[in-house]
């Protein structure tokens, strides 16, 4: 099968992150795109659509006021919260059932 050539707009930062994954593991760009690629496609035919996260999250002022509200001052956790974080078996978790 022949190779096809695709091109596209990608940020700068993304850019030099593809150049410095490429040179540290010693693959070629068009080998580490072509993988990403196809592990992307995979995951959005094979899992529901609803646990795929973006790689970016757009937010609105109003949204970003709300997280960095939370993140200046965040709530206590919750019991099952430290219970998961200690260890400890959770209603519902797998050791649970």
């Amino acid at each position: 099968m022949a190779d096809t050539q695709i091109s596209a707009y990608i940020s700068e930062a993304t850019k030099q992150q593809v150049e410095r994954y490429a040179e540290a593991h010693g693959v070629k760009k068009g080998h580490l795109l072509e993988e990403a690629l196809l592990h992307h496609l995979q995951a959005l035919r094979e899992l529901p659509a609803d646990i795929v996260i973006p790689p970016r999250l757009t937010v609105t002022g109003r949204s970003f006021e709300v997280v960095a509200r939370v993140v200046k001052k965040p709530r206590k956790p919750t019991k099952a919260l430290r219970d998961l974080m200690a260890g400890k078996a959770v209603d519902g978790g797998p050791e649970s059932t």
